[in-house]
Order: structure tokens, then sequence, then C-alpha cells
């Protein structure tokens, strides 16, 4: 085994040229490397004017599951003038970088002859407009999701061409709905027509990601002397710490020192979430089993993992993701709102009034998480802007109403101007079947990965531009 002592300060302009990440430099000590935000004082000037003039785009996709009240979701009026509903008003603070979308369908998520499983089908054809084979063995079958498509193209330019996260455990095999593979309801994201990107639910795990050496042998030593030695992992990179702080800006300073405190914090918070799951016994909560490693806390969950995509997307590791707030017909019990009852259970509400309120209680819950990750995006300049102006971020489900599980007219919204190529603060209401797949094709060509069509698609989506 190595010693303890740190690596010395590598040569970082070296490093970052040899990555070819623009702009990116890279902290190293044992195990460890850590992808720093832009520091524009490391930056040549004709790379400095180059971001300044077209900074990268993001886009990333938040799944709901088991529908939403759609009487709290729609806005009343179209245009400018909208209101949002009840179960949008935590996004109230940000209306005006939303753009609600009335009218899309995902006409695959529908049974075309199959029968029964609009579960499994809602998730399997949400990014991809495929209608899955239904199958419950080895031969699955769905589509290359929008996602992967453009993970495949510009993810070259990235660490991580793509991040897919989740906040429950599901199966990939088994039976799960009406003669369909539990991999169809548990995956929004498919690498190839038969490959879903498996998601990862541990946030101790998407940390140690980000933040280990690409060598197994060098990850593997560095956590088992962290455990030892109860250190941090920034511990293992205050050398080249240090060394950069001296060579950059009094800005560039600042920049490092908040961005290192904040993946600190997100440190010590992945750590306190451990400790409580080993204080319960890692029990069962909301009637599912919780691994190790995951917040007992949904809430600090959801946050978590919010707060590691925001550091991906700062730091340039990736510019494509997909988070499943929960998994696709989830009975998980909301107690933390006050909801003991389950939520696929819940929204075959059969009309009963109580049966509604509580569906928009969960609705709204999901919401809040999603407004705190815009408060985090929008909390960071970039440009002549924020990094929300140069993120495409939808959220929504692949079912409107759950009882009736209908697949057109999706409850759908989009966060972000795509680098000013969007036009948000409006309800764009489409006519009814139009294709969500136009939207995939819409938001391909703003992340600079187009197609001629995908899926369904009939060609792109009208209204969207600036």
């Amino acid at each position: 085994m190595r010693s303890g002592k740190v690596t010395p300060a590598m040569d970082l302009s070296r490093m970052n040229d040899r990555l070819n990440f623009s702009r990116r430099t890279f902290l190293r000590g044992l195990g460890t490397m850590i992808a720093l935000p832009a520091l524009e004082s490391l930056a040549p000037a004709r790379v400095l004017a180059a971001a300044a003039s077209k900074p990268a785009v993001r886009m990333a996709f938040f799944f709901v599951p088991n529908g939403v009240h759609m009487q709290d979701w729609t806005p009343a009026t179209e245009g400018a003038d909208f209101q949002l509903p009840w179960t949008l008003q935590p996004l109230q603070p940000y209306k005006n970088e939303l753009t609600m979308m009335t009218g899309l369908t995902q006409d695959h998520g529908r049974a075309n002859g199959d029968g029964g499983g609009d579960h499994a089908r809602s998730a399997a054809s949400w990014l991809t407009g495929a209608q899955p084979l239904k199958s419950e063995g080895a031969d699955i079958r769905a589509g290359m999701s929008v996602d992967q498509h453009a993970a495949n193209v510009i993810g070259k330019a990235t660490r991580f061409p793509s991040l897919e996260l989740g906040l429950e455990p599901g199966r990939m095999g088994g039976k799960c709905d009406s003669g369909y593979a539990c991999a169809y309801q548990n995956n929004i994201s498919w690498r190839t027509d038969n490959t879903p990107a498996a998601r990862e639910i541990n946030p101790r795990a998407v940390f140690e990601r980000f933040f280990s050496s690409a060598m197994p042998k060098d990850q593997g030593e560095s956590a088992q002397r962290r455990q030892i030695f109860r250190k941090s992992i920034l511990d293992f990179v205050l050398e080249d710490a240090g060394a950069l702080s001296r060579k950059v800006s009094g800005n560039d300073r600042q920049k490092l020192d908040e961005y290192l405190t904040s993946v600190r914090e997100i440190e010590e918070r992945v750590a306190a979430a451990e400790r409580q799951v080993s204080e319960a016994n890692k029990g069962l909560i909301a009637d599912y089993e919780i691994p190790e490693g995951v917040p007992e806390s949904y809430e600090e969950h959801a946050k978590l993992m919010l707060d590691m995509l925001v550091l991906a997307f700062q730091t340039d590791s990736t510019r494509v993701a997909t988070l499943m707030l929960a998994n696709e017909g989830s009975n998980r019990a909301y107690r933390n709102i006050g909801i003991s009852r389950g939520h696929h259970e819940l929204s075959h509400h059969q009309g009963n009034p109580e049966n509604h309120r509580q569906i928009r209680e969960i609705n709204r819950f999901h919401v809040r998480q999603f407004a705190y990750l815009l408060n985090r995006l929008r909390s960071i300049p970039e440009g002549e802007g924020t990094m929300l102006d140069n993120c495409m971020l939808l959220y929504g489900g692949g079912l409107a109403d759950g009882n009736a599980h209908e697949h057109g007219n999706l409850p759908l919204l989009m966060a972000g101007r795509a680098g000013g190529t969007i036009l948000p603060g409006r309800h764009l209401r489409y006519a009814a079947e139009t294709p969500m797949c136009n939207l995939f094709v819409s938001m391909l060509e703003r992340v600079g990965a187009p197609v001629g069509s995908f899926g369904d698609s009939t060609g792109g989506l009208r209204g969207l531009d600036a």
C-alpha cells in the first residue's frame, strides 16, 4: 500500500490539455480527482472569449410517477399571463424561467393492442418514444432514450457522458406490471433498444464516482485510508488546492473556496445520512427497504442527489442527466407530509375528494424538490447570466390522470433558456395528440445533437424559440 503522504501537486494546465476539458482543472490526491468549476484566470484569452459567447447547454429530465392531479396542474390561460395552479406554486419565484406545455402525448405508452401494463409502458416510453415489447423475460426492448442519444454525441466533451439517478430501488428482472418486466417501470434512460441505463440511488456511490480517481486500485486505497483516519476527500487534495489558490485571481480564489466548501458540506451530509441508516438498523421506511447509505428522509435524499447534479453541471463533468423522483407505480407513503397511504393506491382515486387532496399534496411535495434545484442553479453565475439560463430541465411524467391511465396531454414543464434559444415565462398549448417526441427533436438540436426525427416525431416543437 502506498504511504499516506499526499501526492505532489501535478502540472494542472498539462492535465487540463490532455483531458481536453476547456477551462476545467482537476485537483488530485491519493485515489482522488476533483473537477473544478471554470476558473477564468487559468484560461487563455481565446478560450475565455469562446466560453463567454456560448456556454455549454445542459439537459436533464425529472420523472414523477402515477400521474398528477391535472386540475391543479394545468394553467387556465395561455401565453405570458398564465397563473401557476396550486400544485405548481412552489415554482412561483421561477415562473419567468418556466415553459408550461399542454397537449403533448406519448402514444406508445398506450396499449396499442398489448393490453394492461400502463405503468410499465409510461416509464419505458417517456424518453424513448418507443412501444415497449411486452415481455417479463430477458428479451426486453424499448428504444434508445433521448438523453442517451445526446450523451453519445456530446458526452465526449465531459468526464461522464451522462448521469442516471433515482430515489428508490427497483428490480431489473421479474414481472412487475401485467406481463412487463420490472426493468420497464424502474428506468427511463435506455442506452440501447434492450439495455436500460442503471440508476444510482446511493448518494455515497455518486459522491465517490465524482471525486475518485479513474484507477480502481487508487479508489480502493483512498476509501480505505479515509475510513481509517476519518478524513474528508478534500484532505487528500490540500496540496493541489493550496498551489492552485496561490496562482489564481481573487475572484477565482473566492469561487474555489465556495465550491470546495459546498463539496465538503455534501460529503458531511452523505456521512450523516449513513449514520442515520446505521442507527435505524436499515429498517423499513414507507413500505420498502432502504439500501445502505440512503437517507431515511426522502427530502434529504432528494436534495443530496440534486446537489450532486448541480456539482456535475458546475464542473462540466456531464451535460446530460436523468432523475426518477420515484419509480413508476411506486406505492411509497409520504408520511413526512402527512400521507400514510401509498401513492399508487391513491392515484386510483375513483373520484374520491379525499384521495384527490392527498394526491395534490404529493404532487406539490415533488414540485418543491424541483424548486430546490432551480434555486441552486440560479444562484450560480455563468457568462452574462446564471447556470439555469444554460439548461433545459424537463419535469413531468408519462401519465396524466393516474386513475384513467391517460397517456395524452401529459403533465410537462421545462425550466431554463437553453442558452438563450428558448423564451420561457409562457404557457404553450398544443393541439391534442402532438407527439412529445417533437419536443425531443427541438431539445437535441439545442445541445448540438440534431436528428431528423425521433420516435414518432413529426418535426420540431413550434413556439419554443426566443
